[in-house]
């Protein structure tokens, strides 16, 4: 008797906890978003990934430690994609700044996309009542029900106002803004563990000011604001107006979580294909990275029928051209930057014959035997960065100083920055390998460690296990991080920007040289935040005037740089070309640039970079 009543009670038990576990769940699916169960296996993959280190990392299972980055790395990858939202937010951010991981890392998030499946037009229709007070079809004259495109955040729709212009409706996902607070309380936790308790390395310091650019993100308001204020800078700049466009808002028909711009019909940067047949070029072929990642995984819309008959100038290079001068104007001049460029974000199109030159020809009289200025459309002004006026103008020294081997400007800024390594974080900057020297007497404290950290010290990672190349690269970035409280927290986004870009040189075959456009901006805004641009022949004598002979040898010795940069680039230019004729592997500037940089890391930290590392 006493058996058949504990054995009912067992039996109730696991009933009664089965159904709690089943409607917490429930629960938690339908009016929660997920959010409680996303953060528990947030917790629990953290939680393995830490007993994997804190166990295995040894100098006994020094051969084991290969896999341990490759289960982790895979156990992230996981996570991200699982959780979706704003995990691949991170994930990215993560994958931007993957050069010094692993290589397991560098591969697996070289490929994390922002895309995900669309919610049903019910759920979009449901944003709209509540933004809006009226469904798509009242608010528009026409809205299709199926959405373009689709991302982890927000997906988009196209329609037509009832005063006939086409617009892209941007619907943000009502479960990301439900998820966000839990999201960023678990990327906290993790980060405050990992630093505190597994790696040991300063990861926590910029927690918060990632956290407030995401938080920033979800705000279509914002993004609406950040757009216009671009547009705005672009007008007022010569050398970018006409040349570039950002798609016009339309306020009345946004909200915070909805917002409406002008269509644009264009070929996407990611679309190799298309993008060649309207510049009237081949676009290089890449084994894989950037474009042949991004064309796999985005919807291609090919040529649109506005561009058929249409043929842009300049071709490749005017492009990238473009797209250098505007995120440099945008680092050294107006210190508002875009920080996420990736080629599904740029479109390519025509310029409107309106503004492509004062006498324009009638739509109806080209054809394909004229010519059309090329125009980029730049999308998703969600994610930007303000830099401070003293880290412009100290970013703007810095690029200069690296060009013209100011080795004592390179050091001051770089210790005002908190930065311990100045040869290491040059690199960085410029992307490829800089060779600090010592000053004056050789007597300065930071030679050693920079020839070190410049890799004049051999090939000895080449030597080291796995165990030891780790706690070497450890070592290294405790010192290159020494002060964590003075680095400029935007020094994060403009890094990712400039990975961005350089990759989408690269992909492109390296048709400019994008270090010496980039230095020459840099350059120019220091000059003219001293006040002294010139503008006439008149003024460039009394400018001259006005420079000492320090600012004189250094902007001599500029200029002679920047003529051996555009040297090296095209003899690097005229190679590629016979290597193409020849039939033989080819590779662009930004291309040898990547085999230097991969050289240096193995030197300088035994880590073997992989190419994914450099593709945005």
């Amino acid at each position: 008797m006493l058996h058949r009543l504990s054995r009912s009670l067992l039996v109730k038990r696991t009933v009664y906890t089965t159904f709690s576990f089943g409607a917490a769940y429930l629960a938690d699916t339908e009016l929660n978003a997920s959010a409680v169960t996303r953060n528990l296996r947030t917790l629990w993959t953290c939680a393995l990934i830490s007993a994997d280190y804190k166990l295995n990392f040894t100098p006994e299972h020094a051969d084991r430690i290969p896999a341990i980055h490759q289960r982790v790395a895979d156990r992230m990858y996981d996570l991200f994609t699982s959780n979706g939202g704003l995990y691949i937010k991170i994930g990215q951010a993560i994958g931007a700044n993957a050069a010094l991981m692993p290589a397991p890392f560098q591969q697996k998030f070289a490929r994390l996309f922002d895309d995900a499946p669309q919610i049903p037009y019910r759920t979009v229709a449901r944003v709209f009542q509540r933004e809006f007070k009226k469904s798509p079809q009242e608010l528009f004259a026409y809205f299709d029900e199926k959405a373009v495109a689709s991302a982890s955040v927000a997906q988009v729709h196209k329609a037509r106002t009832w005063d006939g212009e086409w617009v892209a409706v941007k619907v943000q996902k009502p479960d990301v803004g439900r998820q966000i607070g839990y999201d960023l309380m678990a990327f906290r936790a993790v980060m405050w563990a990992f630093e505190k308790w597994v790696f040991d390395l300063p990861v926590y310091f910029a927690v918060d000011f990632i956290s407030a650019h995401l938080r920033a993100e979800l705000d279509f308001i914002a993004e609406a604001s950040n757009s216009q204020r671009t547009a705005s800078l672009i007008a007022l700049e010569p050398r970018l107006a006409g040349k570039v466009h950002i798609p016009k808002v339309y306020p009345e028909y946004s909200t915070k979580r909805v917002l409406t711009a002008e269509w644009i019909d264009g070929v996407r940067l990611s679309d190799r294909d298309a993008l060649a047949r309207v510049v009237g070029e081949k676009v290089p072929e890449r084994s894989g990275g950037m474009f042949a990642d991004t064309e796999h995984k985005q919807r291609r819309n090919g040529v649109p029928e506005s561009m058929r008959d249409v043929k842009l100038k300049g071709g490749l290079q005017a492009i990238m051209h473009t797209m250098v001068e505007l995120f440099s104007a945008q680092m050294f001049d107006w210190g508002f930057v875009h920080c996420d460029p990736h080629p599904g974000n740029i479109i390519i199109r025509a310029r409107p014959a309106s503004s492509s030159s004062f006498f324009s020809l009638p739509s109806s009289l080209l054809s394909k035997s004229v010519l059309r200025d090329p125009e980029l459309v730049l999308l998703d002004h969600g994610l930007y960065v303000t830099i401070r006026p003293h880290v412009k103008r100290q970013y703007a020294s810095l690029w200069r100083a690296l060009l013209s081997s100011d080795w004592d400007t390179i050091r001051n800024v770089t210790e005002s920055w908190g930065v311990g390594e100045a040869g290491l974080f040059a690199s960085a900057v410029l992307m490829r390998p800089v060779r600090m020297k010592r000053t004056g007497n050789g007597s300065s404290p930071h030679a050693d460690k920079d020839s070190e950290a410049n890799g004049t010290t051999g090939d000895a990672g080449a030597e080291l296990n796995a165990y030891e190349q780790s706690v070497r690269m450890k070592e290294r970035l405790k010192r290159f991080l020494v002060d964590t409280d003075k680095m400029p927290k935007e020094l994060i986004f403009l890094g990712r920007n400039m990975r961005i870009v350089q990759g989408n040189n690269q992909s492109l075959g390296s048709p400019v040289n994008r270090i010496k456009i980039t230095a020459y901006w840099a350059s120019r805004s220091l000059v003219t935040s001293n006040g002294r641009t010139p503008t006439t022949r008149t003024s460039l004598r009394a400018w001259w005037a006005q420079l000492d002979a320090r600012e004189l040898w250094q902007d001599v010795v500029f200029r002679a740089v920047m003529f051996s940069l555009d040297v090296v680039f095209w003899v690097s230019k005229l190679r590629q070309r016979v290597r193409a004729l020849l039939g033989l592997a080819n590779g662009g500037f930004e291309d040898e640039l990547e085999r230097s940089v991969r050289g240096f890391t193995r030197s300088a930290f035994g880590v073997e970079v992989g190419p994914e590392a450099f593709e945005g």
